[in-house]
């Protein structure tokens, strides 16, 4: 039995952004308990050639949103980079669960063998849809996801794989 497009790439982009609610929620009462500005986290970046905490959840909105929208055949929705606090973050991946769960199941079913092009600065990246979310979306989504994570958790925020993986 095969696993269907929608299936591999919604309830996975869902999940994982609703469990990084929970670290900004969890960033939010950490910064709090200790009086300090949550914009301090703003900025973190593991390696100063590695991107702040606001790029990478923005690019980790845009990978989930990209994909399925590519996916689907319709056009990316193109939204602006200027999110300034956690709330604004908060409302970015709300905003990005809500467009992810617009598109309906029949519109990414089928999309195995629709071909995706990518603009990169070093010119096209052309996939099949499978290879597109299985090696290319899914992992950057993750590699994002990941920073996010891993700069809250050096920042001294209380989350652990629990609150990565999420409750089944």
């Amino acid at each position: 039995m095969s696993i269907s497009m929608h299936t591999a790439s919604v309830p996975v982009f869902v999940r994982m952004l609703n469990n990084l609610l929970t670290w900004l929620d969890k960033a939010q009462a950490h910064a709090e308990a200790r009086k300090f500005d949550t914009a301090n986290y703003l900025g973190l970046r593991l390696a100063p050639d590695m991107l702040p905490f606001t790029r990478q959840i923005q690019i980790a909105s845009d990978a989930a949103k990209g994909c399925v929208a590519r996916l689907a055949g319709v056009d990316v929705p193109k939204w602006d980079d200027n999110e300034a606090s956690l709330d604004d973050l908060r409302a970015r991946v709300r905003k990005t669960m809500d467009y992810v769960q617009s598109i309906p199941a029949d519109k990414i079913d089928g999309s195995e063998s629709r071909e995706i092009v990518l603009q990169m600065r070093a010119g096209e990246l052309r996939f099949s849809g499978e290879n597109y979310l299985r090696h290319y979306a899914l992992p950057n989504f993750y590699f994002h996801l990941t920073t996010a994570y891993a700069l809250l958790r050096h920042a001294g925020v209380d989350i652990g794989k629990t609150d990565f993986l999420g409750k089944p």
